[in-house]
């Protein structure tokens, strides 16, 4: 008995389909209502133009600007420009001494006083750090947490703060270290022995005779500092907790959160004798800092390579050397000198760049002599990052602006329009490629363009709401090269379909076999084309991008189509008599296809054409995964000359 038949249900997919279409332009929908969101996707930079600032980098002492402080220079610009929301913002050097900054648009007052604010680098101790995420309770601070200091700054998994007593297996990595002149801990000193994964920093050369300076008294813990009463005590040191973890300070920490891109832009250090609440700059972690201990213009000088070993030979592990100045000497040894006492995370001191914690490590020896490196789970280009960062904070610097002027569309509505007109005209040649080739069933070609048109034009409008994308050239470029992607999935459907009929199959058994077949060929075809976008997306820069991503876009609707409404309609159209019947103008006539007189389908029996004698599921007849009839090659004697005798005729048997 033939197995039975699979029950299709295309209405499932098409209405699949519809709330996805009816979802996504609602949301549109209300957002123009209700929110500052637009039917008409947002344009950028070379087809709407915008505001371009001149920026030159000067410093304040007279000192040169180098080609990597430039470098870095842009990206704290760039890290300021994509934290605020501005997409396809074109942000370089000119001649190696000027910034231009160009964003698409009418860019607000606040992004363009970001665009032009000095970067800054500070020195502060950490008073507390956790997740990124706000907190649901106020959490008692300070919070020890998992690994946030090393280069990137992890922040924690959102588990419950350790505290004394819990089990070292549940409790976090500790936080990064400082250890003497070859790297080993101080003898008899291990809390703060550095862990897998995490920063230290040490003594490049411990020398007693320079910068030594008397340090500052140790912050008692939190638990035994008694509160300062009416503002009338000050604080003890720069660490005490509980004179600068205010109500306030504790609100603000507990409502940042650093998940959001807004939190990332930096700019703004803040006052340099009070507590500071601030992300890392990767947005993993959120800290609480003390008042400014040593300004980042006290950096002698920063560089990374491979560190040294106890024997004087070199090691595989990559480090960054620190120097600091005479001044800046005594500052760091008083403040390493402090927190060599304190628990974690108080042990601690943040890097700040530009607003934001770039590292947080540990001190657990002092440092007299302002020479230390900074070790942990660097690759050769983060420890060269965070190096160039070092040297950029070092720099008095700041921007002067030299020019800021509206600018047209560089490429203009003309070009634009040439483009679409492209686009259409393409659109226009496959629409009668489809009706030529597959006649009505090119109907279906056209419907499902229709439909992949209005799904990447609303995602696009919605990316433009609520991400802030702007439509490039080399986007609508995406788009006009995903109409052949997109055809050339019918194509193998269509192709695949007839493929079967000309086997002799009726339409619906048709349909469902060459679905099988095409679905894998269109798979493996997209997925090679949206592999090429994403890899483009990751090695490009500028309106490369843009092409990237909307190829990609494009490529995922593709499939969203094919799947939900070309194969669901073409299951619903082959119950139509027209073309189940094989109309001439239906494009799946099986003699204008070719079909074979009649096909041998198994035990003795054969199909015509229309399967008129063909059992209500062929395919139970059939077998093999490619389509062919496991008893056809062994046609032969009697079989053979009955399939000889009837012709082109019905279906007959014979015998042995």
């Amino acid at each position: 008995m033939a197995p039975p038949r699979r029950h299709a249900r295309p209405a499932r997919s098409l209405v699949g389909l519809a709330v996805l279409v009816v979802a996504l332009f609602g949301a549109l929908l209300s957002g123009t209502r209700w929110s500052d969101a637009s039917f008409t996707p947002g344009l950028a930079l070379d087809l709407e133009g915008g505001t371009q600032i001149i920026l030159q980098p000067v410093t304040t002492d007279g000192s040169e600007v180098t080609d990597e402080d430039i470098t870095q220079a842009i990206d704290v610009i760039r890290q300021r420009v994509d934290a605020s929301g501005v997409a396809e913002a074109e942000i370089t050097s000119q001649g190696g001494q000027n910034i231009v900054v160009a964003l698409p648009g009418r860019p607000d007052d606040a992004t363009l006083d970001l665009v032009k604010t000095s970067a800054q680098m500070e020195f502060r101790p950490v008073l507390a750090y956790g997740a990124p995420t706000p907190a649901t309770a106020p959490t008692p601070a300070p919070v020890p947490t998992d690994g946030a200091g090393t280069e990137g700054a992890e922040g924690t998994d959102g588990t419950e703060p350790a505290t004394e007593g819990t089990d070292p297996a549940a409790t976090p990595t500790p936080e990064p270290t400082v250890d003497a002149g070859d790297g080993a801990a101080t003898e008899g000193d291990t809390t703060g022995a550095a862990e897998p994964g995490s920063a230290v920093i040490a003594p490049a050369a411990f020398d007693t005779g320079a910068g030594t300076a008397a340090a500052a008294t140790p912050a008692p813990s939190p638990e035994a500092t008694p509160p300062a009463e009416g503002g009338a005590t000050g604080p003890t040191s720069p660490s005490d907790t509980a004179f600068y973890l205010t109500p306030e300070v504790q609100a603000a920490y507990d409502a940042l959160d650093c998940t959001d891109p807004a939190s990332l832009t930096g700019g703004v250090n803040g006052p340099a004798d009070a507590a500071f609440v601030t992300c890392s700059q990767d947005g993993t972690a959120k800290f609480v800092l003390g008042p400014v201990e040593v300004e980042g213009t006290e950096i002698e000088s920063a560089s990374s390579g491979l560190g040294s070993l106890p024997t004087g030979g070199t090691s595989n592990e990559w480090v960054v050397s620190l120097e600091f100045t005479g001044t800046g000497t005594g500052q760091f040894a008083a403040t390493t000198e402090r927190l060599v006492s304190l628990a974690s995370p108080q042990n601690q001191f943040g890097i700040v760049l530009d607003g934001l914690v770039v590292s947080a490590p540990s001190i657990n020896e002092p440092i007299p002599n302002g020479q230390a490196q900074i070790s942990g789970t660097f690759t050769r280009d983060t420890a060269a990052t965070l190096a160039n960062q070092l040297n950029f904070g070092a720099l008095p610097l700041t921007f002067e602006v030299q020019s800021q002027e509206q600018i047209s569309a560089t490429l203009g509505s003309e070009q634009l329009e040439k483009g679409l007109l492209a686009g259409l005209v393409g659109l226009a040649l496959v629409v009668v490629y489809s009706l030529f080739q597959y006649r009505a069933l090119g109907l279906l070609t056209v419907g499902s363009l229709l439909v992949a048109a209005v799904l990447a034009y609303g995602v696009i409008a919605l990316l433009s709401w609520l991400q802030g994308y702007r439509l490039s050239l080399p986007g609508v470029a995406g788009l006009i090269v995903a109409i052949g992607i997109t055809a050339d999935s019918f194509i193998v459907y269509f192709e695949r379909l007839r493929d079967e009929l000309r086997e002799g199959r009726t339409l619906g058994q048709a349909v469902d076999r060459a679905w099988d077949r095409a679905r894998r060929t269109i798979l493996a075809s997209d997925a090679v084309n949206f592999l090429a976008a994403a890899v483009l997306y990751v090695l490009a820069v500028g309106g490369v991008r843009g092409f990237a991503f909307t190829l990609g876009l494009t490529t995922l609707i593709d499939l969203l189509v094919v799947f939900l409404f070309t194969h669901p309609m073409l299951r619903v159209i082959s119950r139509w008599k027209f073309f189940a019947q094989g109309h001439p103008l239906s494009g799946l006539d099986p003699r204008r296809l070719g079909a074979a007189g009649s096909r041998y389908v198994g035990r003795g029996r054969f199909s015509s054409p229309a399967g008129s004698d063909v059992p209500d599921d062929v395919s139970a007849l059939d077998g093999g995964a490619d389509g062919r009839d496991d008893a056809e090659p062994a046609l032969a004697g009697a079989p053979r000359r009955a399939a000889d005798a009837v012709g082109g005729g019905a279906a007959a048997a014979g015998g042995g």
